[in-house]
């Protein structure tokens, strides 16, 4: 029995009063993750359009910038 089969066959034996939580927790993850892809999406486009993307740095220039020298 798949993790789905069994899912839905649990759901038959919830009392309908308690169905509304797991609609509730069910359309929490669904949105969450597309909200994660949306936001995913949204960086790695403005990283593909950072015209300093490939700009390359020392260590010791990278520790003088966040001063650690």
């Amino acid at each position: 029995m798949s993790t789905r089969e069994k899912i839905i066959a649990l759901l038959n034996g919830v009392p309908e009063y308690k169905m509304g939580y797991i609609l509730a927790y069910v359309q929490g993850l669904t949105a969450d993750e597309d909200a994660d892809d949306a936001f995913c999406q949204q960086l790695y486009e403005r990283y593909q359009n950072d015209p300093e993307k490939d700009d390359e740095f020392t260590l010791e220039e990278c520790k003088r910038e966040w001063g650690l020298a």
